[in-house]
């Protein structure tokens, strides 16, 4: 589905986005309005959001991920009931979320930004087990951070995996 489709919702726009503080958060500002690869856009607002956790200390980092994970389950969670579709495409804050977490999680570096953010992307994509269970059966804004999450550490680890046995 894309973006501003809906699916016997309502239709999710600027006008819904800025209706309701927690549609700003789970569209992300409008990356979510995007006409294709809405979840792609998601994924690369949070480069920049991850690079600047990656300065703090690791724990504070840490801290401010679990604080955003928590964010996310409310504000995606509201905007998929108001726009009447579990994890409509344009709710993109959990790929955000997720992608500053992969940053986070795995070794400072140039190789390692484009290799998270395409592990993250393929992961979130194809779904692995148990991320489309997780997808399939967790409902609300917890379901719909949660398989982020997943493919998160899966990127993550492949990343920090290729990095510590020399890969680049």
């Amino acid at each position: 589905m894309a973006a501003g489709e809906d699916k016997g919702g309502v239709a999710v726009d600027g006008a819904f986005m800025a209706s309701h503080p927690a549609s700003l958060i789970a569209l992300v500002g409008g990356a979510g309005l995007a006409p294709v690869a809405p979840g792609t856009f998601g994924a690369l607002a949070g480069l920049p959001l991850g690079v600047a956790l990656q300065q703090l200390p690791l724990l504070a980092a840490l801290v401010l991920i679990a604080l955003g994970f928590v964010l996310g389950v409310w504000a995606c969670g509201l905007t998929a009931e108001r726009a009447g579709v579990h994890d409509h495409g344009a709710i993109v804050y959990d790929e955000t979320w997720a992608m500053a977490a992969v940053v986070v999680l795995t070794p400072a570096g140039w190789p390692a930004l484009p290799a998270g953010f395409v592990a993250f992307r393929f992961f979130d994509i194809v779904k692995p087990w148990p991320i489309g269970l997780i997808d399939r059966q967790v409902a609300g804004g917890l379901g719909i951070m949660l398989d982020d999450a997943v493919a998160a550490i899966y990127a993550a680890a492949l990343v920090t995996g290729v990095v510590v046995w020399g890969g680049f």
